[in-house]
C-alpha cells in the first residue's frame, strides 16, 4: 500500500497522519478483499480549499469534511473486476498498484467535527479517512440502505484498529 500524503496547511496533528492513511486504508482494503496492491492520493487542506475543491469538481459553493475521487468505474461496490479491464487508466505502470483515487480532508473540519461530536481528532480523521476509502471502493450514502451499509463497515474498521469514540 502506497499513500501519498500531501499538508497544504500549517496543521499539526497529535498523531501520524501518514500512519493513520495507511492503518485505515489497508483495513478497508483488507476488509472489502481488495486483490491488489493500491495507492491512495490524500490532500489536507483548510475549509477555504475544500470549498474550492467542491466548487470546482461538483459545482457545490460550501465546505465540507471530505471529498472523495474514485479512479475506477465499479459496477458494485468493491467488485474490482473492472479495473483489470481497464488497466491503462487503473494501474501505475511503474508500480504496478491499483490506483484508487483522490481523498481531500479539511483539518478545520477535523477539529470541529472532533470537538462537537466529544471525541478525538484521531478518530474524526480515522473516520474520515475509512469513509472515503469506502466511497474510492464504490460504495455510496445517496440511499438510506446504501448508508446504513457504509456506517456498518465504518464501524467495523475503527473498531479493528481500536480507533474508538473514547480514543
Amino acid at each position: 500500500m502506497t499513500c501519498y500524503v500531501e499538508n497544504e496547511t500549517e496543521r499539526v496533528f497529535s498523531f501520524s497522519v501518514e500512519e493513520t492513511v495507511k492503518d485505515v486504508a489497508e483495513t478497508v482494503l483488507d476488509s472489502e478483499q481488495c486483490p491488489y496492491e493500491a495507492i491512495v492520493n490524500v490532500l489536507l487542506t483548510d475549509n477555504g480549499g475544500i470549498r474550492e475543491f467542491n466548487r470546482l469538481y461538483r459545482n457545490i459553493d460550501r465546505e465540507t469534511d471530505v471529498l472523495s475521487f474514485p479512479n475506477i468505474e465499479y459496477e458494485e461496490p468493491a467488485d474490482f473486476n473492472h479495473a483489470e479491464e481497464a488497466e491503462a487508466d487503473c494501474f501505475d505502470p511503474d508500480s504496478g498498484e491499483l490506483v484508487l483515487g483522490d481523498i481531500i480532508v479539511s483539518v478545520d473540519k477535523v477539529e470541529e467535527q472532533a470537538r462537537s461530536y466529544g471525541h478525538s481528532e484521531l478518530r474524526e480523521f480515522a473516520f474520515l479517512i475509512a469513509h472515503s476509502m469506502l466511497h474510492l471502493c464504490g460504495y455510496d450514502h445517496m440511499e438510506e440502505a446504501e448508508a446504513a451499509v457504509m456506517e456498518e463497515k465504518q464501524e467495523k474498521v475503527l473498531e479493528a484498529l481500536g480507533i474508538t469514540r473514547n480514543r
